[in-house]
């Protein structure tokens, strides 16, 4: 099923049958991922009462949930969504639940704790991949699919702005250990009612031939590299900027109440920077766009870096945020064009590993670096970082483009 409505808008996607349903069950799941991993980081920590237990467990479940996304963005494209999905959000919630009631016992022993969370990790239902693909599928405008790829991109900053507001709202009343049981009861139920909405009933896996599916893995393997390239650059930059607003913060006195402020403004900037680059019509091709979105995040990052106060920071960052959900949403794209029939959710899934990684990275790297310089200077490093990622991807686009020229392709048209 395939939709092409006459006036691409955001109000056009929810008028396709069934997609308001559709989106926010998926959309409940996801918010699963918004909680889970402060409620895990408090439950571990009060539970051992070593933050370095506890940064060591969440590094652990993070990088299982990260490299196998692909995995399991595999197994959605080989037998479907309901097939797939349904097992795998059963598991990952029953891991969760099981790390709940293990962590709400007195005295809870660390080994299970990280073997739970572990094991939970490995199974994460590849939800944003899945729901990315599904709109790929059900809508044929590309004006369209570019819209609801930025109102995914909007939907999922809000999500992970809510998430742990939600969690701080549980722990008032709870053990953060309910935090996580909660996270369980939202990806099982989002899952379910994701998977038997009649869209995804009507997404089937693509019945290939075998010497098609490898011509198909190996084109759109090297078409993927400039969205991952820039994945990567804005997840190392995004890693970085949660301490380094902190650091800055600590350096002109002020409380880390303001911190959340300013990350705020980040994502206040990020939901803007999305919706305006969904309703634009880009004359423009996405490659062309992508480096420059790169370029944007790494400028306002550098100026983030010679911010003289609290305020000209806010705006800086913001201004920083105006660039993420654009690159993101640009570069799952390019990854959706790139993609051989049977491909779309593990295709979307290497931009998210890629991301992913590069966040978890930013981070591991600022937190050396900060000791040793300025946070001015960290910052100017992290827009460094975005700038050579959006040269990199630059090069990568125009290699692209001439092979697709040498076999009678576009750049805009690159599925087999």
């Amino acid at each position: 099923m395939s939709v092409s409505p006459a006036r691409p808008t955001y109000a056009a996607l929810f008028r396709i049958p069934h997609a308001r349903r559709t989106f926010t069950a998926a959309l409940v799941g996801r918010l699963s991922y918004g909680v889970v991993s402060l409620a895990m980081m408090l439950t571990v920590a009060r539970g051992t009462g070593s933050y370095a237990v506890a940064g060591t467990v969440m590094a652990l479940f993070g990088a299982m949930s990260v490299l196998l996304s692909p995995v399991r963005a595999a197994l959605v494209d080989r037998y479907g969504p309901r097939r797939a999905l349904i097992p795998m959000a059963s598991l990952y919630a029953g891991l969760l639940a099981a790390f709940a009631a293990v962590a709400w016992l007195p005295g809870a022993p660390t080994v299970a704790l990280g073997a739970s969370a572990v094991a939970a990790g490995a199974c994460t239902p590849p939800l944003g991949p899945t729901m990315r693909a599904v709109w790929g599928e059900v809508v044929e405008d590309k004006l369209l699919v570019q819209r609801a790829y930025s109102l995914d991109g909007v939907a999922e900053e809000i999500l992970f702005v809510s998430g742990p507001l939600l969690v701080g709202v549980v722990v008032q009343f709870a053990p953060p250990a309910a935090g996580v049981a909660l996270s369980a009861l939202l990806v099982w139920a989002g899952t379910l009612a994701f998977v038997l909405s009649p869209v995804v009933a009507g997404v089937r896996p693509a019945a290939t031939k075998p010497a098609a599916r490898s011509a198909g893995r190996l084109r759109g393997g090297r078409a993927l590299v400039q969205p991952a390239v820039v994945a990567t650059g804005v997840g190392l930059s995004l890693g970085a900027v949660d301490l380094l607003v902190m650091a800055f913060a600590q350096q002109h006195h002020h409380g880390d109440d303001v911190v959340a402020w300013v990350l705020a403004a980040l994502s206040v900037g990020s939901a803007l920077g999305g919706l305006l680059n969904g309703a634009v019509n880009w004359r423009t091709s996405a490659r062309v766009r992508l480096p420059l979105q790169a370029g944007g995040l790494g400028l306002a990052l550098l100026a983030a870096g010679s911010a003289p106060d609290l305020g000209a920071l806010a705006v800086a960052v913001a201004c920083a945020g105006f660039f993420v959900a654009p690159a993101l949403t640009t570069s799952y794209l390019i990854a959706d064009e790139a993609a051989p029939p049977g491909y779309r959710t593990r295709a979307g899934a290497w931009v998210n590993t890629a991301v992913n990684a590069g966040n978890a990275g930013g981070a591991a790297g600022v937190g050396l670096l900060v000791g040793h310089l300025s946070p001015g200077l960290c910052f100017a490093v992290s827009g460094v970082v975005a700038i050579a990622a959006g040269l990199l991807s630059a090069w990568g686009a125009r290699g692209e483009t001439t092979r697709q020229e040498a076999s009678g392709g576009t750049a805009e048209t690159t599925r087999v």
